[in-house]
């Protein structure tokens, strides 16, 4: 992007969502490597840091009441709750991120998606889809790091999380890495171009008649 164009140009909400053992992470570590201007938002949670995590660094860490507060006031774009703790992003500092041009990403499930749509509705959303099942299958037991059990259950999350990918903007198979990133880059590169996002570019444009005139 030009440089004098940061005033003309918001930055870009992009959501990615898949279920687990389609390679998103993959395809999203290949995304910030080659785009590392990627804004990120600290989420606030109520669970207890671990290990070395800091404040304000891999988490804002709070505690439940402040956390029920934050959302009654509608300071959250989305919000879940794991295994008995909070978690959420606030929408301020994301704002902030936008206005200012910088793009921020997204890596969330299909019910974090669904929230931010409310907010962000000017946003990409992405859904990446396996190749099949029995590709699915093979890719979960190829980590080694899943039980029979846990193998199974994501393939029943699984289900749910394709019931919902007819809302998202753009659906990716993943079924050769290399095709699929560039799918997901063109995807991107696509989004920043939404009229939304370059409100003064045009009358800018527009203008250089008149000044010519």
């Amino acid at each position: 992007m030009k440089q004098e164009d940061h005033k003309f140009r918001l930055g870009q909400v992009l959501v990615v969502c898949a279920p687990s053992g389609t390679g998103k992470s993959t395809l999203i570590s290949m995304l910030r490597e080659e785009f590392p201007d990627f804004g990120f938002s600290v989420s606030y949670t109520t669970r207890a840091p671990r290990g070395e995590e800091q404040n304000g660094r891999e988490y804002n860490f709070i505690s439940r009441e402040v956390f029920v507060a934050m959302r009654s006031r509608g300071d959250f774009c989305e919000w879940a709750e794991v295994h008995g703790n909070f978690y959420g992003t606030a929408t301020k500092p994301v704002e902030k991120m936008l206005d200012s041009g910088r793009d921020v990403l997204f890596d969330i499930d299909v019910q974090g998606a669904k929230q931010l749509k409310k907010t962000f509705y000017k946003g990409t959303f992405v859904f990446l889809l396996p190749p099949s099942r029995e590709e699915l299958v093979r890719r979960l037991e190829g980590r080694g790091t899943d039980s029979a059990d846990s193998i199974e259950r994501r393939l029943n999350n699984a289900i749910g999380e394709l019931s919902q990918a007819k809302w998202f903007d753009y659906w990716v198979v993943n079924d050769f890495l290399d095709e699929a990133y560039q799918e997901l880059k063109a995807v991107y590169l696509a989004g920043k171009c939404k009229p939304p996002l370059r409100p003064g570019i045009l009358g800018n444009i527009q203008k250089t008649w008149e000044d010519d005139g």
